[in-house]
């Protein structure tokens, strides 16, 4: 049995041990709050995909090359550490292996980069003719990738944390019908875009640009429209989970909407919108600390070589 003195000190030790841990949180959104809140990125890089990992850093895609720029969260600097294949690099995501899935728009393809060395790990062609793949999430055992031209999703399986050696194509069925014909981001047929988890985990999330549906989809590729109660998100893009919240960036529009949704994806409700004076058509988001991240693709602007690009950062809501 432990004596009262040495219960005294084990719990003094508990207490010193807590008190630390909630100064080191403290300190760490102490230094977020401190970092810089707009990131300037290359000239002409074309900003449109984000993808932020465990650490202070930023990756961010280039739609007129396929270039990866790493970002340092806490000073604003970066550099390339992946040039690109000259096809877009748009939607990303990291794993728990540092591992970098890219979305590869007009060409058609995928293919995942070693964050630390910028390698290019593996490479896939999902579409033989014309396609914009968009965006992708990783699930449990899946990488998903949306295609803006074409109604299906891609899957690679990760068995085992193993990359695989093709993806399979999951055509989607059901509520979501594709419309028109893609010729630019935000035209009458741009359709699948951004792409998540349902909360509960056991399906996926998907919008339709176009038309601003909200939209449940099985790992079969059945699909059904989310009661949105009325609202819609049209201008939607990229998409990012937090518990039962998901933020949906609508780029055109320059806003984030926020809506709160039930476990199962099938119901949601906007809660509200969030804008900002430095917003130029935001195209995906990411989060660090207390911000969301925000690369602004400038859609509406004529992109040359000497364009200006930056991501900005803001409270998340």
């Amino acid at each position: 049995m432990r004596s009262i003195s040495g219960l005294g000190a084990v719990l003094a030790a508990l207490t010193l041990a807590i008190t630390m841990g909630g100064s080191a949180g403290a300190t760490s959104d102490r230094r977020a709050e401190r970092s810089p809140t707009s990131i300037s990125l290359p000239d002409g890089f074309r900003p449109e995909g984000i993808a932020i990992g465990s650490g202070p850093f930023a990756f961010i895609g280039s739609m007129a090359d396929g270039s990866i720029y790493r970002a340092d969260l806490r000073t604003g600097r970066g550099a390339i550490i992946s040039r690109g294949p000259g096809t877009p690099s748009l939607g990303m995501k990291i794993d728990e292996h540092g591992r970098l899935f890219v979305a590869g728009g007009t060409g058609g393809d995928a293919r995942v980069v070693d964050t630390l060395t910028g390698r290019v790990l593996a490479s896939y062609r999902l579409a033989t003719g014309p396609a914009f793949v968009n965006d992708v999430i990783l699930t449990k055992g899946a990488a998903w990738f949306t295609d803006s031209t074409n109604p299906v999703l891609y899957k690679l399986p990760l068995r085992g944390g193993r990359l695989p050696v093709a993806a399979v194509r999951i055509p989607l069925t059901g509520d979501l019908v594709y419309q028109g014909s893609p010729d630019s981001p935000g035209s009458a047929g741009f359709n699948a875009n951004g792409i998540t988890p349902t909360p509960d985990g056991r399906g996926l999330i998907v919008v339709q640009s176009n038309t601003g549906g909200l939209f449940r989809v099985d790992w079969s590729g059945v699909t059904r429209r989310v009661d949105l109660h009325g609202e819609s998100l049209p201008e939607g893009d990229g998409l990012m989970l937090r518990g039962r919240t998901l933020f949906a960036v609508q780029n055109r529009l320059n806003a984030v909407a926020v809506l709160r949704l039930n476990a199962a994806g099938t119901d949601g409700r906007v809660v509200r919108r969030v804008s900002d004076p430095r917003f130029d058509v935001p195209a995906t988001v990411a989060a660090f600390g207390p911000r969301l991240y925000l690369p602004n693709a400038r859609f509406n602007t004529s992109p040359t070589p000497t364009t200006k690009y930056t991501a900005v950062a803001i409270p998340r809501p």
